[in-house]
């Protein structure tokens, strides 16, 4: 390896550290105070506003990225699987068990993200985008399933999402504990196999 070579890749090495410190505390600030700021954020990973903009280039951004390390802390890339399996039910419940783990990822931050975008148009944005993904999934699912109902895309989306688990995951956890959100996969299993007509 030449030394430039060598110099470009260490550039590269600091640049992405600079850049997940700064989503790392992203996610902080947002479950420790429900906010976004980037100043608050640029003082807690130590670095300028100015590399925030420069790595990130508005708040979106930032709020894409820090989107993005928790869909790859919570496994999304398996959310493929689902659409690859020949059994349409079985396709179901993988995507229900995938959206488990992706949720249970950073409970509290995403609880707070959610929040923040139904006060913030931009946060909104970032999770509508996110959301409509997942609405593109669910009825590529649903229009698998044999005799499911009419608006079956738009209950699993309904029955898949955070405040599901968070509120199914509170219920069957031990008391003074919100429990385990991967807790509410087999209830959510549950509620769409009844609500689309699938077996028990």
């Amino acid at each position: 390896m030449s030394p430039r070579s060598y110099r470009m890749g260490q550039r590269q090495a600091e640049v992405d550290e600079t850049r997940a410190r700064i989503v790392a505390a992203a996610r902080a600030h947002l479950a420790e105070t429900g906010g976004a700021s980037l100043d608050a954020v640029a003082r807690r990973a130590d670095v300028a506003r100015a590399t925030v903009y420069y790595q990130f280039g508005s708040k979106a951004g930032l709020l894409e990225a820090v989107c993005d390390a928790l869909a790859a802390q919570g496994g999304m890339a398996r959310l493929a699987e689902a659409f690859t399996l020949a059994d349409p039910w079985a396709a179901v419940d993988r995507f229900v068990e995938v959206m488990g783990g992706f949720w249970a990822v950073d409970r509290v931050c995403t609880r707070r993200l959610r929040a923040l975008a139904a006060l913030d148009e931009e946060v909104g944005r970032v999770i509508a985008d996110r959301d409509a993904r997942r609405r593109e999934g669910a009825a590529v699912l649903t229009g698998r399933l044999p005799a499911a109902p009419p608006d079956a895309a738009g209950l699993l989306f309904v029955l898949t999402a955070f405040e599901t688990y968070d509120a199914l995951a509170t219920e069957v956890g031990a008391k003074g504990d919100e429990g385990d959100l991967t807790a509410a996969t087999p209830a959510v299993t549950r509620l769409v196999r009844a609500a689309l007509g699938g077996p028990a």
